[in-house]
């Protein structure tokens, strides 16, 4: 495989179609090596338009999903960014190349282990990794400019709105199978939030993630 030109294909023919234009979220998905973040037996699909297994039932999500979160985000270099699910590590990467720092929390410490090998090895240094679960009482005693969460949950919830500073921008999927909504959520003051329905989708649920009550007759 020519991995320049299947780089090249990607972003031509799978995230410039998706309607993904600004030039640093470009510069950023040619620049940062996808396929160092792919598991060994799937490197063939390292530039596919498809999910790809992790392990721990997760995924590594399509690049277009990607580009376009990036883009409604509209990061900047001085934005610090939460993660929820650190997964393969490349989102991981990319908040990085555009923000100022990134915390990623993940529940594997498979994950977490191999995020810091490959981080290393691109000497990205501006990323705090941690092994936790975001719905165990999980005490942060910051708030963010950019959060991501990188798994869908059936409900919506306050938690990850009120960990955001004013004006922060938060990229989250609800719904459940086979109705699912990639949403940005900017927070405009204390007390208010703003949502922007981006596209439709379906991704695995984020593990831990509170599940609609089942109705009893």
């Amino acid at each position: 495989m020519d991995i320049e030109q299947a780089r090249f294909n990607m972003i031509e023919q799978q995230i410039r179609p998706w309607e993904v234009l600004e030039p640093t979220v470009l510069e950023a998905m040619s620049s940062i090596p996808r396929e160092v973040f792919v598991p060994e037996n799937f490197k063939q699909l390292a530039f596919s338009d498809t999910q790809i297994p992790l392990g721990h039932d997760e995924v590594m999500l399509e690049p277009r999903i990607i580009g376009r979160l990036l883009q409604a985000l509209n990061i900047s270099q001085n934005d610090d960014i939460l993660e929820i699910g650190t997964g393969s590590a490349w989102l991981t990467a990319l908040l990085a190349k555009l923000g100022h720092h990134v915390w990623s929390i993940d529940r594997e410490i498979s994950f977490t282990r191999q995020a810091e090998s490959k981080l290393n090895q691109l000497c990205i240094e501006n990323v705090t990794l941690e092994t936790a679960d975001i719905f165990d009482n999980y005490q942060s005693q910051t708030q963010y400019d950019v959060i991501v969460v990188t798994g869908s949950i059936p409900l919506s919830t306050s938690l990850f709105q009120e960990l955001l500073k004013i004006n922060g921008r938060l990229f989250v999927v609800t719904g459940s199978t086979p109705l699912m909504e990639a949403q940005c959520i900017t927070r405009t003051s204390a007390e208010t939030w703003i949502t922007e329905n981006l596209f439709e989708t379906h991704i695995p649920m984020l593990k831990g993630a509170p599940e609609p009550e089942a109705f009893v007759f």
